[in-house]
């Protein structure tokens, strides 16, 4: 089989960076060692950074690239080929391609599209197109009411491996009642609403919530439950949100919106998943909690890029530069190790032997983290 010794490298491992050397052979790591190699085949990485291929369980990256304008479409294979290799230059090597079962508006760019994105995300795959490893996220919206028929048209591919419950009604999770006003500013700037149209539109969701919610969740929850897909949910604002998720099985909190759900979240074996731009901008754009600050208290496990690729490896570089408890390695875990376990994928996320060769090579510029090089199951990708 083919070899690569990769030596004179910091390896981030799970606990620890340390000088070493990594021996790859036929896609997978093969060993390591710590201290520099002497044979003459071996790659010099000159002090860089060595971890793990960053695992995103989160991004809709893709959907710009679909309608990269309104009223634009773009070639399905083209629009999928940019997405991918933006993301492998921004050090990701396994992406859950976040697509949404439903919208709050029925009619939208989301439903229209889903079909022929999550066909050329599942068609480039299966071709061999992509530098990095797709897989699907199915983000699925509990107040649709057609959530269910196309839920059930792609459970059954076996690129799904994650399934997350959104419920963005008024009066729930990222919109509780005192934060009406915040919903009614948001969507009515979305859609272009008049007061009248913004007054039948709440009654319209929460119509839909009271008749669709609360079935709909415990039916996903356990169809995904019996298959052993991971689920994840979304927007927890309470101590009972938290309790709620993890009774129903549920694996990993994405985006609580408070330091309450999230800590209730972590004590209860949930992994709590904070966007990267949070962490970069300082705070939550939505005036949620900041990722900053649930590092500090220790219930921060996973973070992810959401809509800026690029984000996510400063961003964890930037965790353990903060006044908190998360050393280098610790840091680089919420983007490799705990998003992968989480997921289930147990085959990647750490240097470890027997693991498949994802790889980032990484040099710290006093700017910022400079991506050099990326495998790919020991190709290099970028």
């Amino acid at each position: 089989m083919q070899e690569q010794i990769l030596s004179n490298a910091q390896l981030i491992l799970r606990d620890e960076v340390k000088t070493g050397t990594l021996l790859v052979r036929g896609g997978k790591i093969a060993d390591i060692s710590f201290g520099n190699s002497n044979l003459s085949q071996a790659e010099d990485l000159q002090g860089d950074y060595l971890l793990p291929g960053l695992v995103e369980l989160h991004t809709d990256n893709q959907e710009k690239y679909f309608t990269p304008r309104p009223k634009v479409d773009w070639p399905a294979h083209l629009a999928m080929a940019t997405h991918d290799a933006q993301l492998a230059s921004s050090g990701i090597t396994t992406s859950f391609d976040s697509v949404a079962l439903g919208d709050i508006a029925g009619d939208s760019t989301r439903v229209e599209k889903l079909d022929s994105m999550i066909a050329s995300i599942v068609a480039s795959e299966q071709a061999g197109l992509n530098r990095i490893n797709h897989l699907l996220h199915l983000r699925c919206e509990v107040t649709f009411p057609k959530m269910m028929a196309f839920f059930e048209r792609y459970i059954g591919n076996e690129m799904v491996k994650l399934v997350s419950v959104m419920d963005h009604a008024p009066g729930q999770r990222q919109f509780p009642p005192e934060n009406l006003g915040k919903y009614r500013d948001y969507y009515q700037g979305k859609y272009g609403f008049s007061d009248q149209q913004m007054d039948r539109f709440i009654v319209e969701q929460k119509a839909n919530a009271a008749k669709y919610s609360d079935k709909y969740r415990r039916q996903l929850c356990e169809i995904c439950n019996e298959r052993g897909i991971a689920l994840a949910s979304h927007d927890d604002a309470t101590l009972e949100h938290a309790e709620e998720s993890a009774a129903l099985g549920m694996q990993v909190a994405e985006f609580p919106t408070t330091v309450a759900a999230a800590q209730a979240s972590h004590e209860l074996g949930l992994k709590v998943l904070m966007g990267a731009p949070n962490i970069i901008r300082g705070g939550s754009h939505s005036g949620n909690v900041a990722a900053k600050e649930l590092a500090e208290l220790g219930c921060l496990d996973i973070l992810s890029s959401d809509y800026y690729p690029s984000g996510l490896l400063p961003a964890a570089f930037k965790v353990a530069e903060l006044d908190n408890g998360y050393d280098l390695a610790a840091a680089v875990a919420l983007v490799t190790a705990n998003p992968a376990l989480a997921a289930n994928l147990f085959d990647r996320g750490e240097l470890k032997t027997g693991l498949r060769a994802d790889l980032v090579q990484v040099h710290k510029h006093e700017l910022m983290p400079m991506i050099r090089r990326v495998w790919n199951l020991g190709q290099r990708v970028f």
